[in-house]
């Protein structure tokens, strides 16, 4: 039987975070929750006569993700007309870059389940416009212009994609990148970053590049890496039953988990792009390229291994720089005090865990109750022995359900671990008389049922004994029965 591998080339439109948009001054909105076309001049809206002038700060945002893409720099690059007719593109085109995009020849070092890295190559990075939003209500559509001329950067991978699992890792890291550069908020559920894999299967060890499709405008990592894995499946079976792949572009149905036809693929001639009469060639100097390239900041990579220097696992590391609300969240919270590897524990086990269970995405991070300063005074409080990590538990849960001063929220809970040995033994006693059985069992080198025995007296102490203390008496006590 054919084993097959997927070819598949990835393009990403990235909304820039500029203010106004790519070729008039009109504002930048959110699209999702704006009113409808209140946004819009003669320029956006296609009339005839305008004239469009470029966005000095969103060529500024594509220079740097192609830096950070290790993308040379066209020091001189074209706009084009990019004609297709669609009811949301109000001037019949697209302003874009074809044959002389502003960004060529990067890679992206992504990081495989394995462990491994794989380098994939960047073909281009290019300026276009955004189109307006359609509306679908009943059996009428409506148009809302306010996102047409929006800035948009297209990304566009070599086809050096291999499997679903690859795209997902892509994704999440350009994704990851974007979100650092300050270009853009990565916030794909309001569609202003999109991603549209290019797929194609062939037998392993072919060189060929076969019929390959489109699957257009998916939100999520979740969905790219869904939607790929099952138009590479689709793909197999057509050519294991004898058939043929045609070109064509599809959606993905994420209800259904499947991907739709939607039309047969475009080539670019069928686009007719010329030279777009009303804009001059794009010169960008040397010298603003290298300014703008001392400006970047840290990158994902960098601060990643920082922080396995600060003492961090790199599953760690690679968790809390995913996303940079995440990483900003977790420096503010070493800012305030804690020890970065307690701080990630906290973070990562026990604080994403309350926010999966709420469905409140990582990136809202800063958007919770939970803020870094209470937790770093939490983690504090554990390490003075105020309270131990069960006590600790429950502040967190009451922080994270409506915030709050931690030592307050010790107080009001009554969590406060006592010192009072007097107290620690009397139930260290009543634990060892009830469970006579277990103190022998232990006595006749059993040592693993500890471990119950401490549990029973720290549950008789209600959060309230230090574990060390208490660890230390009860073997005391355990000696003596001995």
């Amino acid at each position: 039987m054919t084993t097959y591998e997927a070819v598949i080339g990835l393009e990403v439109h990235a909304e820039l975070l500029t203010e106004s948009k790519m070729f008039c001054g009109c504002a930048v909105v959110d699209s999702t929750t704006a009113d409808p076309n209140t946004v819009v001049c003669p320029i956006c809206l296609g009339m005839p006569g305008v004239l469009p002038v470029i966005n000095r700060r969103a060529v500024e945002f594509a220079i740097r993700v192609g830096l950070a893409l290790n993308c040379q720099i066209a020091t001189t690059n074209v706009f084009a007309r990019k004609s297709y007719f669609y009811p949301d593109l109000p001037k019949g085109y697209q302003i874009s870059q074809y044959e002389l995009p502003l960004a060529i020849n990067g890679w992206l070092e992504i990081d495989l389940p394995d462990g491994s890295t794989k380098r994939i190559g960047i073909r281009r990075a290019h300026l276009e416009e955004d189109t307006g939003k359609s509306i679908h209500v009943g059996g009428s559509s409506l148009i809302d212009f306010n996102r047409s001329g929006v800035p948009l950067l297209e990304i566009v991978t070599e086809p050096d994609i291999r499997s679903a699992e690859e795209a997902e890792a892509y994704g999440r890291k350009l994704r990851a990148i974007l979100q650092y550069l300050g270009v853009n908020s990565g916030d794909m559920s309001k569609g202003v970053l999109r991603m549209e894999p290019n797929i194609s299967v062939r037998p392993v060890g072919s060189n060929e590049l076969r019929t390959r499709t489109e699957v257009k405008n998916l939100n999520s990592i979740r969905s790219l890496a869904r939607a790929s894995a099952v138009e590479i499946e689709r793909q197999i079976k057509i050519y294991e039953s004898g058939g043929t792949v045609t070109q064509a572009t599809l959606g993905w149905d994420e209800a259904r988990g499947t991907v739709v036809m939607q039309r047969e693929k475009e080539s670019a001639h069928d686009y007719r792009y010329f030279p777009e009469p009303d804009l001059p060639p794009l010169v960008i100097s040397p010298e603003w390229i290298e300014e703008i390239r001392r400006s970047l900041p840290e990158l994902p990579d960098a601060k990643r291994n920082r922080l396995i220097e600060l003492g961090l696992s790199a599953y760690e590391a690679s968790v809390l720089v995913a996303d940079r609300p995440v990483a900003d969240y977790f420096e503010a919270v070493l800012g305030s005090g804690a020890e970065p590897k307690k701080a990630a524990n906290w973070i990562i086990n026990e604080l994403f865990a309350r926010m999966n269970k709420a469905a409140l995405p990582s990136e809202s991070i800063a958007q919770t109750h939970v803020t870094p300063a209470a937790l770093a005074e939490l983690i504090a409080l554990v390490d003075r022995g105020t309270i131990n990590n069960n006590a600790a538990k429950k502040v967190l849960d009451a922080l994270f359900e409506r915030g709050g001063a931690p030592a307050e929220l010790v107080r009001q809970l009554g969590l406060e671990q006592t010192q009072d040995t007097a107290l620690i033994e009397a139930a260290i006693l009543k634990v060892l008389e009830a469970n006579a059985a277990e103190v022998t069992r232990y006595c006749n080198g059993e040592e693993k049922v500890l471990k119950f025995l401490i549990g029973q007296v720290m549950r008789e102490g209600r959060g309230k004994f230090p574990a060390e203390l208490t660890n230390a008496l009860l073997i005391e006590h355990l000696k003596k029965r001995c």
